[in-house]
């Protein structure tokens, strides 16, 4: 397979025509959506022509979207109204779609809309990819804690029952980590498996931001330890873990400082279990990227990630970090190199990384330095040429859909270490 440095030459995408069905895309800033736009951009920087469908709010969107937007019908997710749900494709945009005629359709939602899409694709002979962003089945039991309607069992298995369905039927499926990869295949999802791990801006997430007066501006002293925390405000980041590891360092006097950057519907809730926390509200740009480089320390404790792009932006502002030992962060922390690596509900065990890493600076700097190192071979150009790369494969017929790349496969030397 060619070197990364030369697929963006030998797998041109100019002059493509893509359809890109997505469930967030800019009434939401997560980390989809921003995975997925910036993947349009680097599309339509190279020539190609991407079409989105994706649902909207009546709300102001949340992030300046990439490229050209048909909104789907929709409607709020029960009990979770800043998600959507899309309830069909509308005839302005089937006759969108219709006249955009595209080489290839890219599912990254296998929702309703996503169904009706591929039931479309086939039916017109248009090849059809899939990438996996969201591992639903790890939210099944937060979303069971808001309404006992929800049955964790029958709704875990009747999603996978879907998703072999869904899956089955599509040429591709891009896949952040190899650990997501070996989930699928537990499930029975097993073809045209293909590693399309996220990126960092490490020239945008840099340890050179640090700023003592964007410290000082947020309440921190010169020898303050910051502990930090950046994503969505949402239960299922296992924020009561995260509330739970502060309140025990304080009352084991452990001298540290908490940052919290985000909003979400737990906001109000956190806010009131840890009243001596600095709430920043959502960052973007510049100041997020100050924020990460001037904090000391980050602290992550999701499970429910398939990658977890927050965690390789602090790993690339420079900093150690602390995640549960889980899908998403087991790909980019290395254990006792580049930070910690603890069970996702072990109090005990993220307090004590927390610990050891604020009263030894020695080996704050060393973890620091080893994650920015590590940090990047996960350059944007890197995993976006790689899909580049898949699509290009797709688009020539290629017979090897069934199975998953070794490392190599399309990849620089940089990227093949990061994901082996």
């Amino acid at each position: 397979m060619l070197p990364l440095s030369d697929i963006s030459e030998h797998a041109p995408v100019a002059g493509r025509r893509i359809a890109l069905f997505a469930g967030a895309y800019n009434h939401i800033s997560d980390g989809v959506a921003l995975t997925l736009n910036r993947l349009v951009q680097y599309l339509e920087d190279r020539g190609a022509e991407v079409l989105i469908f994706a649902p909207t709010s009546n709300k102001p969107p949340a992030l300046e979207h990439n490229g050209t937007l048909i909104s789907i019908p929709s409607i709020p997710f029960p009990g979770r109204p800043d998600y959507r749900l899309t309830i069909g494709i509308s005839r302005k945009g089937w006759n969108r779609l219709d006249a955009f005629e595209p080489h290839i359709v890219h599912i990254a939602t296998p929702d309703y809309a996503g169904a009706q899409a591929l039931k479309w694709a086939k039916s017109q002979k248009v090849p059809v990819v899939s990438s996996y962003h969201t591992h639903f089945a790890s939210y099944f039991k937060y979303f069971a804690s808001y309404n006992p309607l929800y049955q964790l069992d029958i709704l875990e298995n009747t999603a996978w029952r879907y998703g072999r369905w869904f899956y089955s039927q599509v040429e591709h499926v891009y896949v952040p980590s190899p650990s997501i990869a070996d989930k699928l295949r537990q499930q029975g999802i097993t073809k045209g498996l293909r590693i399309w791990a996220r990126g960092v801006n490490p020239k945008a997430f840099n340890p050179l931001r640090r700023s003592q007066s964007w410290r000082s501006s947020h309440g921190f002293k010169d020898n303050d330890l910051v502990v930090a925390y950046v994503g969505r405000l949402v239960w299922e980041k296992n924020l009561s873990v995260f509330a739970q590891v502060l309140k025990r360092l304080n009352a084991q006097g452990i001298p540290y400082k908490s940052l919290v950057v985000g909003d979400g519907p737990a906001r109000d809730a956190l806010c009131e279990q840890l009243p001596d926390t600095v709430f920043t509200g959502p960052l973007e740009g510049n100041e997020l990227a100050t924020a990460y480089a001037s904090s000391d320390i980050f602290l992550f404790p999701s499970d429910t990630e398939t990658f977890g792009n927050v965690t390789l932006e602090a790993m690339a502002s420079g900093l150690p970090a602390v995640c549960a030992n889980a899908s998403g962060s087991d790909l980019l922390v290395v254990d006792g190199e580049t930070g910690y690596l603890v069970p996702a509900h072990d109090i005990t065990a993220f307090a004590s990384s927390i610990e050891r890493l604020v009263s030894d600076p020695h080996l704050r700097q060393q973890f620091g330095t080893a994650a920015r190192e590590r940090a990047m071979a996960f350059e944007w150009n890197n995993v976006m040429g790689n899909l580049a790369h898949y699509y290009q494969e797709i688009l020539k017929g290629s017979t090897e859909s069934d199975r998953l790349p070794s490392v190599s496969d399309g990849m620089d030397m940089s990227y093949m270490k990061a994901v082996a």
